[in-house]
């Protein structure tokens, strides 16, 4: 059967469409274009991001002693070390997500290009082998950061999840470790534990599959809320490192009133505290 000579032309240019829109993937995995990437679970492949948000990590305060462990934490999983996955939990807004990119901040700055920082997204937990399977080939160490993780009822990706940090035939891969942060404990809602416990023949098993997930992360470190000196300690670290121009009178009788008409002290308070104050200053916070 012969083709039509004048249809030959247009099947190519549809056929150079179709790989303009559908590009192959790139070799590797294309974690060499920078050290922070957000996972595309669309597309399978990582995001670069060439600025990170993030604050410094000495200007994280109030949490010192947790700073301290996941900071060394992260060094000795960059050095090839033993190196346990971590789960911040507790109290929104005092720097739980701040702290896991301050610390990949800290530990590049110390042994550049030793770490990329991956962040999924939490809807997108059932695509973690796809990316595990890209970063078994890497040679550089990985992050893989989850934040505001948490499970609600009837939710089964959670399975995803556990078998990656430590079950399956493979493994987690030694250059891989996981991060995540959570306001609950055991990544799910109390009244579901209870739930199950009340309705269970063997209330201890009913729960134990959901709860054995936390059991995976070897460090919890549990972020509280902060006391009227850890929030103006927060306040005035700001200060100090923008150079804004108030007294300490001043700045403690306005911070002071700023957490009372939020009803918390938190370490998201005292940012956005400074962000207000250093605008009726008229400086910035560069």
């Amino acid at each position: 059967m012969s083709s039509d000579p004048a249809i030959e032309p247009l099947l190519r240019r549809i056929a150079e469409a179709l790989e303009r829109l559908s590009p192959p993937p790139a070799e590797g995995g294309g974690f060499d274009a920078a050290d922070a990437f957000v996972w595309n679970a669309a597309t399978g492949r990582p995001d670069p991001v060439p600025q990170v948000a993030r604050v410094d990590l000495s200007l994280i305060r109030g949490v010192d002693r947790l700073r301290d462990i996941l900071l060394d934490n992260t060094r000795r999983f960059a050095r090839g070390l033993p190196a346990n996955n971590a789960l911040l939990w507790g109290a929104r807004g005092m720097g739980k997500s701040s702290l896991v990119k301050a610390a990949h901040a800290a530990v590049n700055a110390e042994a550049p290009k030793s770490l990329i920082l991956i962040e999924i997204h939490r809807e997108d937990i059932e695509s973690l082998p796809r990316l595990m399977n890209l970063l078994r080939k890497e040679k550089r160490r990985a992050i893989i950061f989850c934040d505001d993780l948490s499970f609600d009822r009837d939710d089964t990706s959670y399975k995803s999840l556990k078998a990656v940090l430590e079950g399956g035939i493979e493994g987690r891969p030694s250059n891989v470790i996981f991060y995540a942060t959570s306001n609950r404990r055991h990544l799910m809602p109390r009244d579901m534990m209870e739930n199950e416990r009340s309705t269970a023949i063997n209330p201890s098993e009913a729960v134990e599959e959901k709860v054995s997930l936390s059991d995976r992360f070897g460090l919890w470190l549990g972020f509280h809320n902060c006391s009227q000196d850890d929030y103006l300690e927060m306040v005035s670290g700001y200060v100090r490192h923008f150079g804004l121009k108030i007294s300490d009178e001043e700045l403690r009788a306005e911070a002071v009133e700023w957490a009372a008409t939020r009803g918390s002290r938190s370490g998201r308070v005292a940012w956005q505290f400074i962000q207000d104050l250093a605008g009726r200053l008229g400086q910035t916070l560069g």
